[in-house]
């Protein structure tokens, strides 16, 4: 298959929908799935007028994980070989953290292993009901390394370990209750409420804002209290010089739209 058909886009502005588009594997991240994925959202990231990125699977998986296949083949590989193809699952995911626009998980069905990795790594996940998410790597030999990192970021320590190490599959609505996902929905109501979700980030709220927000949250983690309070203070003062902060203030003192609830409409 060709990159464009591992990948569908669909633009209708301002919301851009990535398709994973290997139903017959489950959606399972090859090499190929992983850079048709990063050069799709690199597009997009140019892309003005698309203000959301919604990444959802074919079929009736949203992502199965690692492409077993070609782990086996790989295991023929040298250590160079196999650091490279982890780099890049680590670089998709590194992508997503510092992307400068929203990126919703539209979870249409399970999200297992590296796949759930890929949906805890995006801003928002909403799953379908019925959906089963968790990280099965131990039951299989391997290690939860590189999602691991999303994980503990996600839920934190008592709760990464309860789902790293048991390797378990959990519902929907217990990765609701952990704090994993954001929201479980009946199926016939995901596309509508993950919309509702997309075109409310982009009526409402500023894309610079936004892209400064973002790009803290993926920072201040890894902070101590005074790096991250000095690092947040910086961010503060370079927000206020933003032709976004200019343009939302004006249009807050003269009860008129800011512009990019307009540029949306």
């Amino acid at each position: 298959m060709t990159m464009q058909e591992l990948v569908r886009v669909h633009v209708q502005e301002p919301v851009a929908t990535l398709v994973l588009n290997r139903p017959e594997k489950r959606n399972a991240l090859s090499s190929a799935l992983v850079m048709a994925l990063s050069e799709a959202l690199a597009a997009l990231a140019k892309e003005p007028s698309v203000r959301v990125v919604v990444l959802t699977g074919a079929g009736k998986v949203f992502s199965a994980g690692a492409d077993l296949a070609e782990l086996e083949r790989l295991q023929q590989a040298t250590v160079e070989e196999n650091l490279a193809d982890s780099e890049q699952l680590a670089g998709l995911l590194r992508q997503l953290a510092y992307y400068p626009k929203p990126v919703i998980a539209k979870l249409n069905g399970h999200a297992i292993a590296g796949g759930c990795g890929l949906a805890i790594a995006c801003d928002f996940a909403i799953a379908a009901a019925g959906s089963k998410l968790g990280f099965t790597e131990v039951r299989l030999g391997f290690v939860p390394a590189i999602v691991g990192v999303f994980v503990l970021r996600r839920v934190g320590e008592t709760v990464a370990r309860d789902l790293l190490l048991r390797g378990r599959l959990i519902e929907a609505e217990e990765a609701v209750r952990l704090g994993l996902i954001h929201q479980v929905v009946p199926t016939e109501a995901l596309a509508q409420t993950v919309d509702a979700l997309a075109q409310e980030l982009a009526r409402e709220t500023s894309p610079s804002a936004l892209a400064l927000t973002r790009r803290l949250l993926a920072d201040l983690p890894g902070m101590g209290f005074d790096a991250a309070l000095a690092y947040a203070t910086r961010v503060n003062a370079l927000a206020r010089g933003t032709s976004d902060f200019r343009a939302g203030i004006r249009a807050f003192l003269a009860k008129q739209d800011p512009p990019w609830r307009t540029a949306a409409s």
